[in-house]
């Protein structure tokens, strides 16, 4: 799987599940219930206490759904990506973007040399700037809800060549918002990738969620 078919992915699809504290071992399931649904994009997110661990869980998470997505068009990153150590990890494991909540050079840099594509964090004109100077393909707006569409869309004004992603608060309700607003993706945690229901087993509500998100922004 190459860059550009990572990049125009995000661009068709828009959403990004966010996997954060979702059981390795029902990653793989719960990744073929949203690619159900419509959603095929997921990002796993770095547990920095995970430390000692070898960040095991996010590791085995990233594996686990690229060995169980069979012949589906699923595409899985690494978020909360701090360290270029942590870089090299997602990489290794099958990963082909990295999402971080702040903006680091020097692990952008790393990301795009392994051919990887990245969305690191930003929320001021100056930290965008800089993030998309540094060689972003994507600037993730975070918190986005803080600022809201208007806040999107605002910012947009002076810096429309930078393609922005809304992270943090958006919802089926919010979702079409932000891309009116002129967001070009959405990354969508726990509103989404439901822990209750995965623990629970329950993939077809899980799917039909995917889909619920999927007709919000039709």
């Amino acid at each position: 799987m190459n860059k550009q078919e990572v990049l125009e992915a995000i661009l068709e699809r828009k959403i990004v599940a966010i996997f954060r504290g979702i059981d390795p071992e029902r990653c793989s399931e719960a990744a073929n219930a949203l690619y159900a649904g419509g959603v095929a994009i997921c990002e796993v997110t770095f547990d920095q206490n995970e430390v000692e661990g070898g960040y095991a869980s996010t590791v085995n998470s990233i594996k686990n759904i690229l060995a169980g997505k069979g012949d589906r068009a699923i595409f899985c990153g690494a978020g909360t990506v701090l360290t270029c150590e942590q870089v090299v990890l997602a990489y290794n494991a099958g990963a082909s973007f990295i999402i971080t909540p702040n903006t680091d050079p020097e692990v952008i840099d790393l990301a795009n040399s392994l051919g990887m594509v990245t969305m690191p964090g930003a929320f001021s004109a100056t930290e965008a700037v800089i993030a998309y100077q540094a060689g972003a393909d994507f600037v993730k707006i975070f918190p986005a809800v803080i600022g809201g569409p208007a806040y999107i869309k605002a910012i947009r004004g002076p810096l429309s060549h930078i393609p922005f992603t809304a992270v943090g608060g958006v919802d089926e309700k919010n979702a079409k918002s932000f891309l009116d607003a002129g967001c070009v993706g959405l990354g969508i945690g726990g509103n989404l990738v439901s822990k209750k229901l995965i623990s629970e087993g329950k993939y077809d509500e899980l799917t039909a969620l995917a889909r619920t998100y999927v007709n919000a922004i039709s």
